[in-house]
């Protein structure tokens, strides 16, 4: 996992203060890692573009010119003269370097967005928008420095931003670059080291990043073992039977020794049993993927296991007894049923637009509000909340935009409670596995829910 901060200002003062740095040190480490890439993504003598802003983002950007200039065929298009003190000595350092300014976007093989990075509020004007749209049709590569142009703090896009190829987040990761519209602009995302080590620099955050490490699949390491050491799963199959079949197979296919399903009308695969009644020995419950209304009183929630709770669950009143009773849930909705379950909690009446642009500090809210419950809010990027701490997973791809992916994940996420796996760590591998058996797929549009669960069976 890695550290995600909403901003850096106290880092960058902490890191000044504790080992005697100044902000000239952070701006030319800070070029120096825009350089380092570019080392590394193109040829000596290319044609370099750096768009340079009036704050310390552009500071960054002169600072590279002078760096890159002998090397490079380097050009800087100034938008608006130098204002703070570090950008106005950056621009006089490379005026004397020699450095060749344009007055229009030409085409180039590298350009680099050094206009705004963290220090953009407001609205986008009508010639920065222009600007910027030159800028994404100028070049063959795009980078954007700190944080592409246009994208806010909060990871919101108004009219237009800088589609970058590789993004250099300075200093450490920011939460804007991971809001679900940002995942079309950000690219591949670095750290920029400022001076020093990461390790120097960060202090433990409640916000982190998922890496493929953080997935924890399952291993029968022992020979000497039997179906019921491996759990018992039970998922209720509603009215759109599909939909909990679908979970109840992904169940058994990601390590559940046995699982069982209840519900009435549906033909049953032959490798899962039946039941009336939730088994005395099932370690988790999962119910709601297409189950309509709800099938009995919520007296007969279990209380004594781990419950998965998915779809259909979100719009019933009772869920509100459910989260203050339970005390082992996971729930799994996506935009449209999270907006329902905060409106029947009480804690907010919003669209799934409002959600959108400020997904993070809402879940956190709903979060913190029900700390025992762990919430997987799906989406471009899947945000997974326990009290105040945010996992994200940005490995998710457009081929699981399908009709049944959903019911998978709930039914892996049950199969690891089942096999001894903390509620939280079992989501979070769940949510990996999930969006790694959707990058199996060679295309991004014939994914179906009965190929992501073989592809989930060969995970590496």
């Amino acid at each position: 996992m890695q550290n995600i901060y909403k901003n850096l200002e106290v880092l960058d003062k902490r890191s000044i203060d504790k080992y005697i740095l100044n902000e000239e040190i952070l701006i030319e480490n800070a070029a120096n890692s825009l350089y380092s890439l570019i080392l590394k993504i193109t040829h000596k003598m290319s044609v370099i573009t750096i768009v340079c802003g009036s704050g310390n983002n552009g500071a960054d950007g002169y600072a590279l010119a002078r760096k890159l200039l002998g090397d490079y065929i380097v050009r800087v298009f100034v938008f608006k003269e130098p204002k703070t003190k570090m950008c106005q000595l950056q621009y006089n350092r490379a005026v004397e370097a020699g450095i060749e300014r344009i007055k229009k976007i030409l085409p180039c093989d590298v350009i680099v967005d050094c206009l705004f990075g963290s220090g953009f509020v407001g609205d986008i004007s009508a010639d920065i928008q222009k600007l910027i749209s030159e800028m994404n049709k100028s070049a063959r590569i795009r980078i954007a420095c700190d944080i592409p142009s246009g994208i806010n703090t909060e990871g919101n896009i108004e009219n237009v931003a800088f589609i970058a190829d590789y993004t250099v987040s300075m200093g450490a990761l920011k939460s804007c670059l991971f809001s679900d519209i940002a995942k079309d602009y950000i690219g591949e995302v670095t750290i920029g080291d400022l001076g020093v080590s990461r390790r120097l620099y960060e202090v433990d955050s409640n916000m982190q990043l998922l890496e493929k490490n953080d997935m924890e699949l399952p291993c029968r390491k022992s020979n000497n073992v039997h179906k019921g050491d491996f759990g018992h799963l039970c998922v209720y199959v509603g009215d759109k039977s599909g939909a909990g079949l679908l979970s109840a197979l992904a169940g058994f296919a990601f390590g559940a020794g046995l699982v069982s399903v209840m519900g009435k009308g549906f033909e049953k695969p032959i490798e899962l049993m039946s039941t009336t009644e939730i088994p005395h020995n099932a370690g988790a419950f999962v119910i709601g993927m297409g189950m309509g209304e709800l099938p009995f009183d919520i007296e007969k929630i279990p209380y004594h296991i781990p419950c998965v709770l998915d779809a259909d669950m979100f719009y019933q009143e009772c869920i509100v007894d459910i989260i203050h009773s339970h005390k082992e849930l996971v729930l799994t909705p996506h935009p449209k049923e999270f907006v329902s379950l905060l409106k029947i909690c009480k804690i907010a009446d919003i669209g799934v637009e409002e959600l959108s642009k400020n997904k993070i500090e809402i879940l956190r809210e709903f979060a913190i509000k029900f700390p025992n419950v762990v919430c997987l809010l799906k989406g471009s990027n899947t945000l997974i909340a326990q009290d105040d701490r945010i996992y994200i997973n940005t490995f998710g791809t457009p081929a699981l935009a399908k009709g049944g992916s959903g019911d998978v994940l709930s039914g892996m996420i049950g199969s690891l409670i089942v096999q001894g796996y903390d509620r939280i760590r079992a989501t979070i591998t769940a949510s990996l596995a999930h969006s790694f058996g959707g990058r199996k797929e060679k295309t991004t549009y014939a994914l179906t829910p009965l190929k992501l669960i073989e592809n989930i069976k060969n995970i590496i």
